[in-house]
Parts: C-alpha cells; sequence; structure tokens
C-alpha cells in the first residue's frame, strides 16, 4: 500500500503509558468490527468497565442506523470500549454527546490549529466535512461505544465526498495511539464529572453546528421534519424552535 502520509502501528505499550489504570486497551490487527466483538465479550461475561477494544482493519465495521463503515488498514482510528455509568439507564442517551464532545477536546488538545465542530447526534466535523463518527449501544448493566476517526486517508480513500481527515486537514499529530490515548483521557475526566451530576450540555452546546441551523431531519419510518435546532434535552434530543424534540434520525443541515 502506497500513501505519502505516514501511518504509525498501534501500539498497546505506547497508549497504555498516557492512559490511566481505569482503562484496559487490546490492540487487534485485523477483526470483523470491533463493536461485535465487545459485545460477544460482555454477552459472555468477560468484560469490564473500561476495557478497550482498537483494530488497524475491521471488515464488517458499521456506523449509526447498521451503515457500513469502511477503511483502507491502518488509515483510521476504529476502536470500541465498554462501561457501565454510574448513572440511572434513563440518562444515557447523552453519552453519546459526550463521547463527541470528548473528541473535539482531545483533538483540539494535540493541535489547537484545527477547529472542530459536532454535529447533532454523532458526527466529528473539521471544515464542515465528516472526520468521525460514534455509535453506542447498550447491552446489560453498560453500555458499548464505537468510535472512527479518519487520520491518514487520502482523498481517493474517504468513504463519502463530504468526508474529510485528519491528514487532508493538515493536523499535527497523525500518530493513532496518541490520539486514543488523549480520546480515552478527555472522556474519562468527562465521564466523572457528569457521573457526579454536572450537566455539560453547556460544553457540547458550545461546539454543536447544528444548534441554530435549519435542519431537515429523516426520522424512523421516512417522517420528515423540518426546523431550527435550539437546544439539547437533558437526554441528548435535539430540541426544535417549536418545541419538538428528534430523539433520533438523519440531520441535513440547510444553512
Amino acid at each position: 500500500m502506497s500513501t505519502d502520509t505516514p501511518r504509525p502501528p498501534l501500539d498497546t505499550a505506547q497508549i497504555s503509558e498516557k492512559i490511566s489504570r481505569y482503562w484496559r486497551v487490546s490492540v487487534v490487527e485485523v477483526t470483523g468490527s470491533t463493536q461485535e466483538d465487545l459485545l460477544n465479550r460482555v454477552q459472555r461475561a468477560e468484560a469490564r468497565t473500561g476495557d478497550v477494544l482498537v483494530t488497524n482493519y475491521q471488515s464488517a465495521g458499521r456506523g449509526r442506523l447498521d451503515r457500513k463503515f469502511e477503511a483502507p488498514q491502518a488509515s483510521a482510528l476504529l476502536f470500541s470500549f465498554y462501561i457501565q455509568p454510574k448513572r440511572d439507564q434513563s440518562e444515557w442517551s447523552l453519552l453519546p454527546l459526550i463521547v463527541g464532545l470528548s473528541t473535539s477536546f482531545a483533538l483540539c488538545a494535540l493541535d489547537p490549529r484545527v477547529s472542530t465542530s459536532l454535529k447533532w447526534p454523532n458526527d466529528l466535523l473539521i471544515s464542515g466535512l465528516k472526520a468521525g463518527g460514534m455509535i453506542a449501544q447498550s447491552t446489560g448493566n453498560g453500555i458499548i461505544v464505537g468510535v472512527g476517526i479518519n487520520v491518514a486517508m487520502q482523498e481517493s480513500e474517504l468513504p463519502v465526498t463530504h468526508a474529510t481527515s485528519l491528514s487532508l486537514q493538515n493536523f499535527g499529530e497523525l500518530n493513532r495511539n496518541l490520539i486514543l490515548a488523549a480520546f480515552l483521557n478527555e472522556f474519562a475526566n468527562l465521564l466523572e464529572r457528569w457521573e457526579a451530576g454536572e450537566d455539560l450540555r453547556h460544553l457540547y452546546l458550545e461546539r454543536c453546528s447544528t444548534i441554530g441551523a435549519k435542519i431537515q431531519a429523516e426520522l424512523p419510518g421516512g417522517v420528515i421534519k423540518s426546523g431550527v435546532a435550539v437546544g439539547i434535552s437533558p437526554n441528548g434530543e435535539l430540541i426544535l424552535e417549536d418545541g419538538s424534540r428528534i430523539t433520533a434520525g438523519d440531520i441535513v443541515h440547510l444553512r
């Protein structure tokens, strides 16, 4: 595989030396899906809160709404982690937004020159283009979160025309080990604050490009809803100016 961008290998030791003991990181070269692998571990009672699985390549990766997600080997940071949140399960729906916020914080800490934003509910944007995304699923007493960040992808490797990568945005750090460590540290901090009862929505609102935008949402069942997004509910729902709330759906920014 030829590429103009260095693609350092994943290294458990390099990741582990920069994170807290809360996390236990496992690296696999190739897998079908880190999300499915971790789900299987949970179902076999072999997973503990803080387990992280990261891979160089996954052949059956999926995004939100079960969409297929593919990335050339070592071109993206692809990982899933399992936690058992210390708040009532009815409040867990805010966690994917906290994951997105942690991703934005981590990247800005690694390279303050690059400005990131978040598109509700699960997209990481740079220069208005999608650089990453996340999914989450509850299982038993915990939740499994999957994250994908386009790191070293060249233009010909991008999955869709409205995507980008850290490399294409001249991001200053392309070592996936360091990016993962930075994310885990940021998320652990925000998770602790959220579990202690802090309302983190104001931090998300500061970075969410959906707020204030006129949007069109395709809801489950094919229903189309339009309006100006004005806020986020305590459970992570998108609030429109007419007071209606969107729990899940495909969002398009109209302006």
